[in-house]
């Protein structure tokens, strides 16, 4: 090799050797950066949420501006991209708090996101770390800055929720169902509450059929039946796509006075061949089955896919756990065998019996409380039933059947009215 050709090969070897070097410098700084890779907004009448997805923690920092209403977040370390840039174009028209969304390059190392309302709110930001499918998220909820409603308490208990202060809410002497004979004396109270909602989808059949939607359907279905009933009443924890922690959903039924509860869903299993449906109730003493103690399990877990701030952790763990009484319990399995043998009419039973274990959105002390899966959303057959409104009507017509007959048969609170 000549001289002169080793010196260009060298000269290539080393610019090579720089190229690389400036290469990995270049990757090590990308991966130090944060970096937004999905944005989900959920506009709802009780507040919106706007949950940012990144992979790593986001450092952040919010205030306001006036003239026009605005809230802005700037996040540190975080470089613009396409997904922060495509933020506008998830504002619907009719959000009931965003007019609009705007983000830029603040600065190299900050990005800020410009929210314009259409009226004053009042922000609650924090931070969910890692769970299930999804990465880091910060999550940013909207709530009107004068939201009380007296007829949905939702956006009251919400508030105090946030501030760890639900209990205050729903004292004991004020909740629980009202004095009176139901049916007979006053109209006979049902909260019914379609699982899930929001940024927690629940379960996902394969053809893409969330259960949040599947659940809400028939849980419509079953307030309009509820309604023509002259001596029954329906509310529900959510009628909208929107996520409410389970504690919320326990005390708006104590709220309202409710004298059942049933909380509507649709299974999963990690076999397909899982089929049928079933009713559950709360044992304060363990499951009593291993499939009832994995249902309860991973419903339990959906206040940490939807996104709670743990500032309302405690309520539950706390309060709602020692109050549970053993003859609300006993009531609730009275009323779930009356909607299982219903449901077995019109679908194949998973198992004949009310199964138990520990479902937190089953634990008001003093409310009988059922979660009814309809079917499993697993399963291929069940999936397409499930999105028909033909079963939708089937199983809510075998849950008011059941509601119906255990009020017949002398009912829980019909005793103690």
């Amino acid at each position: 090799m000549s001289g002169s050709s080793h010196l260009f090969s060298r000269r290539q070897l080393l610019q090579g050797a720089g190229a690389m070097w400036l290469l990995s410098v270049s990757q090590a700084g990308l991966a130090a950066s944060g970096q937004v890779i999905a944005v989900r907004v959920w506009p709802a009448s009780a507040y919106t949420r706007v949950t940012l997805e990144s992979n790593r923690v986001l450092k952040y920092r919010q205030f306001a501006l006036s003239n026009p209403e605005r809230i802005v977040v700037d996040l540190e370390g975080v470089n613009l991209n396409a997904v922060l840039k495509g933020m506008g174009n998830q504002i619907r028209v009719d959000d009931p708090f965003i007019k609009s969304a705007r983000v830029g390059q603040f600065d190299p190392k900050t990005v800020r996101m410009v929210f314009e309302l259409k009226k004053n709110v009042t922000p609650h930001l924090f931070a969910l770390a890692p769970v299930a499918d999804f990465r880091e998220r910060l999550v940013i909820d909207l709530y009107p800055a004068n939201g009380d409603n007296e007829q949905d308490p939702l956006l009251a208990l919400l508030e105090d929720y946030n501030k760890g202060e639900l209990d205050k809410q729903v004292p004991p002497a004020a909740s629980g169902p009202q004095p009176g004979k139901a049916g007979r004396d006053r109209p006979i109270v049902i909260m019914i509450d379609p699982g899930h909602g929001g940024e927690d989808p629940g379960a996902i059949g394969k053809h893409k059929t969330r259960e949040k939607d599947v659940v809400l359907q028939i849980a419509r279905r079953l307030r309009a039946l509820i309604e023509k009933e002259a001596n029954m009443k329906a509310f529900m924890t959510r009628n909208e796509d929107i996520f409410i922690p389970l504690k919320v959903r326990v005390a708006k039924a104590q709220k309202q006075r409710a004298d059942l509860f049933v909380s509507i869903h649709a299974d999963a299993f990690t076999s397909r061949a899982a089929r049928g449906s079933s009713v559950f109730a709360l044992s304060t003493k363990g499951a009593t089955s291993t499939a009832a103690k994995y249902l309860a399990q991973t419903q339990n877990a959906a206040d940490l896919v939807g996104g709670v701030s743990k500032s309302g952790d405690v309520y539950l763990d706390h309060t709602m756990f020692d109050m549970v009484q053993s003859l609300t319990i006993a009531d609730s399995l009275k009323f779930g065998k009356e909607v299982l043998g219903r449901l077995g009419r019109v679908n194949s039973l998973h198992k004949n019996k009310v199964d138990q274990a520990g479902f937190a959105v089953l634990k008001a002390p003093d409310i009988p409380s059922i979660l009814v899966e309809t079917a499993f959303i697993s399963n291929e057959e069940e999936e397409r039933k499930l999105r028909t409104a033909t079963f939708q009507q089937e199983v809510a017509e075998s849950i008011l059947a059941g509601i119906k007959a255990y009020f017949a048969d002398g009912g829980t609170l019909a005793r103690r009215g």
